[in-house]
């Protein structure tokens, strides 16, 4: 009888044995699986018709005179694009008219996401899409900051307080026998371009429509930034009402780009 307990003790011991070195095994194979990228920074959108304060949209966006109080409430409180899933999407549209011109002024936020975070992070992902939407564009993938292009087309690298010569001119020196300024010339096209210090990377296209014997030049500025997993979008179009008048360069990117500058500090709250 006690070389019978003995056996069956002994036996019970492989058994524990045997279990403990698979539940090792187990363990480890379980730890050697990739860890998930870690998600965005963003996690939702804030509304985007609320997303500039009412004094930036009435300097991009002026009134007529004739309009009643009830109308300029309506004009500044935009119009909401429809979304089907407002944590990914959503966009807001302005639009004011004078006799003497058209304004309109849309804004977008997208927040994109890696389906697979063990192949991608969500913020490598909306780079992705970001760099996807500035070779649409045609501008060049920007290169290092000490190396200026000497090129004078519209795509070129330029920091925020220097920007490109004019597009098809040269810069004027200021030596003797230059002509001195005349209020009559028009003012320098800035033209596209990647833009720094605007969120984690920028860009901005400057576009004329053709000129017409009947129709006004409209331009149209939009800039694209990234912030984190978050792709910004801001369209300005100014478009006068009587042929020959000109929106200015300077001005409306300067509008643009302002109203971007306010929507990455948003985000950065």
């Amino acid at each position: 009888m006690l070389a019978a307990l003995v056996a069956g003790a002994t036996g019970l011991t492989g058994c524990t044995s045997d279990g403990g070195v698979g539940s090792d095994t187990d363990s480890k194979a379980g730890d050697s699986s990739p860890a998930p990228a870690p998600a965005g920074k963003y996690r939702s959108l804030p509304a985007p018709c609320k997303a500039a304060d009412s004094k930036r949209l009435r300097a991009m966006l002026p009134a007529g005179d004739s309009l009643t109080d009830e109308q300029r409430t309506q004009l500044y409180a935009g119009v909401a694009d429809t979304s089907y899933d407002g944590d990914r999407h959503v966009g807001c549209r302005w639009t004011a008219q004078s006799p003497e011109e058209t304004r309109l002024l849309s804004v977008g936020f997208e927040r994109v996401v890696s389906y697979d975070r063990t192949l991608m992070s969500d913020d490598d992902k909306a780079r992705q899409v970001y760099v996807r939407r500035l070779t649409d564009a045609h501008l060049p993938f920007p290169g290092p900051a000490t190396t200026p292009t000497a090129s004078t087309g519209a795509a070129t690298t330029a920091s925020p307080s220097a920007p490109p010569p004019p597009a098809g001119g040269q810069p004027s020196s200021p030596g003797a026998g230059s002509p001195s300024p005349s209020s009559s010339a028009p003012p320098p096209e800035l033209g596209s371009r990647v833009l720094e210090g605007l969120g984690a990377e920028a860009y901005i296209e400057d576009k004329l429509s053709a000129a017409g014997a009947s129709a006004a030049q409209a331009r149209t500025v939009r800039i694209v930034f990234r912030t984190s997993n978050v792709i910004v979008t801001v369209e300005y179009v100014v478009q006068p009402a009587l042929p020959g008048t000109v929106p200015p360069s300077p001005e409306t990117q300067d509008k643009a780009r302002q109203l971007a500058q306010a929507l990455v500090e948003r985000f950065n709250e």
